[in-house]
């Protein structure tokens, strides 16, 4: 797709901020790996042959009784006794002692029927960020199977790193992208249309903005429960006026300019001026402070649940990662993955917010 003159030097002046623009390149790797978070630590295999079918444990529901086990619950992959099972085509002599399978066992015969050797694709890391590792004491330190360690309750931390990573990039996303068009909306209104608009609008958020919002969150998660969207919903709920304020400003400056009085003399319907004239050059002003935004919910998710009233408790989190580093002082490395993931994710979205601000402004030009 051909971009268009104006998006082209914007792109231009991008790529010309190489901080911004590397900045960028390292986020999508982290963020897009996070996104496969599953293929890379799990624990469940990849891929399984058994008996030559094909299994995909990591994407689909299998019993143990697919691999000649004998509960209908789900495959425990990383117990010995089903791994044996799987590799050796079904032999029950695995439930008495897996490890003592020979090899040549294990290509062999099951009631006297020649079977095809099974095997098992692991991801990178075999654990998922729920799993239970038996370590002896817990948390324990960094070792080649635990390559940040574990925390207080025996579950790897590189683990919970990957899939906290990504649920607070999702989260901020999905909180700064509503938000803003909420915020952006209705400052535009006010700025726009000035007067008794303006003047009630600025009442309500003065009383909006006085509400305790985590006295809120905490009267709906114990009415409603802890869970994911329902944060969601309330950071939106209370973010939203973030934009507000200096949109109204831009649109207030804007509206009595030469080009936007032409265009109404000429009879351009007010939502056109709005969002086709007067917004783009507001959006410098906008963009300025997108990465407070931004920074400010994944802060505000690790705050929360680090106090106790985010995410529920088994779910991968920065901030209760955060919050175990202060509980187990002896287990260094738990604060220094929690803060240098912190460190590395809002650098990266800093520098390329900063690089994002400076392709929109008509001021800057390609050097």
């Amino acid at each position: 797709m051909k971009l268009s003159p104006l998006n082209a030097r914007r792109w231009r002046n991008f790529k010309s901020n190489r901080r911004a623009f590397w900045s960028l390149w390292i986020f999508l790797a982290a963020f897009g790996l996070s996104l496969l978070a599953e293929v890379i630590a799990n624990d469940k295999p990849m891929l399984v042959s058994y008996r030559g079918e094909l299994y995909f444990p990591a994407y689909r529901f299998y019993p143990e009784t697919a691999f000649g086990g004998d509960f209908r619950t789900q495959a425990i992959y990383r117990d010995p006794a089903v791994q044996c099972l799987i590799v050796s085509g079904g032999r029950q002599e695995c439930w008495d002692d897996p490890a003592g399978v020979t090899a040549e066992a294990r290509t062999g015969m099951v009631a006297g029927e020649a079977v095809e050797r099974g095997w098992i694709i692991w991801p990178l890391i075999r654990y998922h960020y729920r799993t239970i590792n038996n370590v002896g004491s817990a948390p324990s330190a960094p070792d080649a199977r635990h390559w940040l360690g574990t925390d207080d309750t025996a579950r790897d931390v590189t683990a919970r790193v990957i899939y906290g990573f990504r649920t607070s990039v999702l989260f901020a996303l999905i909180v700064t992208g509503i938000s803003s068009v909420l915020g952006i909306a209705a400052g535009a209104v006010q700025g726009y249309f000035g007067g008794r608009t303006d003047l009630i609008f600025q009442r309500a958020l003065e009383i909006w903005g006085s509400t305790p919002s985590l006295y809120v969150i905490i009267i709906l998660f114990a009415i409603l429960g802890r869970s994911f969207w329902l944060l969601v919903f309330v950071s939106i709920l209370f973010g939203w006026p973030a934009l507000t304020g200096v949109v109204r400003a831009e649109f207030l400056r804007a509206r009595n300019f030469e080009y936007v009085r032409a265009a109404r003399a000429l009879g351009v319907t007010d939502r056109v001026i709005m969002f086709r004239h007067i917004l783009p050059n507001a959006m410098v002003a906008t963009l300025t402070l997108m990465p407070f935004v931004v920074t400010g919910a994944i802060s505000g998710l690790a705050s929360l649940d680090y106090l106790g009233y985010g995410l529920p408790s088994s779910a991968p989190s920065l901030g209760e990662l955060a919050l175990q580093a202060k509980q187990n002082l002896q287990a260094p490395w738990l604060g220094f993955s929690a803060f240098f993931t912190f460190a590395l994710m809002l650098s990266l979205l800093v520098f390329i917010f900063e690089g994002v601000r400076d392709a929109f402004d008509p001021r800057k030009t390609f050097k």
